[in-house]
């Protein structure tokens, strides 16, 4: 069973699991996450390729989805040293107030609600938001060239390139691809043909899309679909 919100925090769902046991894969998507889990909390990083899961039945999960480019300034820590991995939050942040969030959420009775109030206390604290990330990541997600990207945020393409992958944990293009398939993975989900999601998400046609879904995923576009 899974169920979600949006969170109080802008650009963050909360989301809920109680797993049926078994394998699983999480499909990138280039968000970020923080996990609740048996007590403990797992940043989930941006993800090039599947990650598999495992998990018993009626394991309960709780997370805060953070958009591209979100949770690396809440953390304080770059996207690419986090990517296609999951890490304790424990092992990312040492400060005392981490620990002490750490050790309340353990037996917290609403873990979803301990996580949004954790990420407002480290925005208070952190640098104002980056208001080019969210451009970069929407410019993006339309299929704007790299190119037209970097001028349009006013930085150099190796710039851009390094924003990307500090903020995105990796390069502009990785991202684009992701965010395309996600689209197009959207639109299917919504009973459009996958020929016309093909074309409306920015591949070229569908034979592009059935490429790019088994290079990303290792699965036909039509498995994804039905999952």
């Amino acid at each position: 069973m899974y169920t979600e919100r949006r969170s109080v925090y802008p650009g963050v769902v909360v989301w809920q699991k109680t797993a049926a046991g078994g394998e699983a894969a999480i499909l990138p998507d280039g968000c970020m996450d923080l996990i609740w889990m048996n007590g403990d909390v797992v940043v989930a990083g941006p993800d090039s390729r599947p990650y598999l899961t495992r998990s018993c039945d009626g394991d309960r999960y709780v997370g805060l989805r953070c958009s591209p480019g979100t949770l690396p300034d809440l953390l304080g820590t770059p996207a690419e040293e986090l990517t296609n991995l999951r890490v304790p939050l424990a092992e990312v942040l040492t400060d005392r107030a981490t620990t002490e969030f750490l050790g309340r959420i353990a037996d917290d009775a609403d873990p979803g609600r301990a996580l949004e109030e954790f990420a407002r206390s480290r925005r208070l604290l952190g640098p104002p938001p980056d208001g080019r990330i969210p451009a970069i990541a929407r410019l993006l997600e339309q299929q704007t060239s790299v190119r037209e990207v970097a001028d349009r945020i006013g930085v150099g393409e190796r710039q851009l390139h390094r924003l990307c992958r500090r903020q995105f944990g990796y390069g502009p293009k990785m991202l684009a691809r992701i965010l395309r398939l996600q689209s197009a993975l959207g639109l299917a989900g919504s009973s459009i043909p996958a020929a016309q999601a093909a074309g409306m998400a920015g591949f070229a046609d569908q034979a592009h899309l059935i490429r790019e879904a088994h290079e990303l995923t290792g699965r036909t576009f039509g498995q994804l679909v039905t999952v």
